[in-house]
């Protein structure tokens, strides 16, 4: 396991990476701060094609919420940083219409510095109203993606996609996203959204981060519609794994555009 220490001066250097103004491969760093490097870096750069990266926080027994579907306090306080983390670094954050009625979700970063992503709310019969924490007006860019015809409060851009079998395509939906500038791509949530993306083979990575919880009952984190019924058939990628303290990180490399911008963790880089 690697250990990630994500101190100001190497978080600086990760939004210098973001901005193309720094790179990931020189500098004097800590063991934990070149984890921090490794972890983050890759998807700070924008010199790489477009990354798409989904991330999930779940207990140890494999849930994201309880039976009632409280699931604010999954991730420790660690994996929330995290996840904060990985938006200030994405141009957008996706998030299925469930979860933004659930969770009441705002999709902003909090504890970190860094800019706020670019919203976009998947809801395909126009079910989320305009007063929606993730749709007030704060200077980010916000979408939703619909099948209906719906119209949205003024600075809401709305994206029309078709329907497939009563679903979104989630390759059309990343084409939709890059055709308006979104090339780095944060799949936050719910589970479902993300089995979605992972089953249509679209991710460039997965991050699943295990909390020291047992839930016992409650919706499974990941569940996709085919599920393999051999063990020899399910998926085993290459995977990292850091310790973020309060939580265990597993970061999953699901094509090949994942290895492109793969920092060694264990070498120390002078510059």
């Amino acid at each position: 396991m690697h250990s990630v220490t994500v101190t100001p001066r190497v978080w600086e250097r990760i939004l210098e990476i973001r901005a193309g103004r720094a790179c990931a491969c020189c500098g004097n760093w800590t063991a934990g701060e070149r984890g921090a490097l490794a972890l983050y870096g890759p998807l700070a750069r924008r010199d790489i094609a477009p990354l798409t990266v989904a991330q999930i926080g779940q207990s140890l027994d494999g849930r994201v919420a309880t039976v009632s579907g409280d699931a604010r306090d999954v991730s420790g306080p660690d994996g929330l940083a995290h996840l904060h983390r990985m938006r200030a670094l994405v141009d957008g954050v996706v998030i299925g219409v469930g979860t933004a009625l659930h969770d009441k979700s705002r999709l902003t970063v909090r504890l970190c510095p860094g800019p706020n992503p670019a919203r976009i709310i998947i809801d395909p019969k126009g079910r989320l109203p305009d007063t929606a924490p993730a749709l007030r007006a704060d200077g980010a860019r916000r979408f939703v993606i619909q099948a209906v015809h719906r119209p949205r409060a003024s600075g809401v851009s709305v994206i029309r996609l078709p329907l497939h079998d009563g679903q979104f395509r989630a390759a059309e939906i990343l084409s939709a996203l890059h055709a308006v500038g979104l090339s780095n791509l944060l799949i936050e949530g719910g589970g479902i959204t993300i089995a979605g993306f992972l089953e249509a083979g679209v991710l460039t990575r997965l991050q699943v981060a295990v909390a020291p919880l047992l839930i016992g009952a409650g919706p499974a984190s990941l569940t996709t519609q085919n599920p393999r019924l051999r063990l020899s058939d399910c998926a085993r990628p290459e995977t990292r794994i850091f310790g973020l303290g309060s939580d265990v990180l597993f970061d999953c490399a699901l094509s090949e555009v994942a290895h492109a911008a793969l920092l060694p963790i264990h070498e120390p880089v002078e510059g």
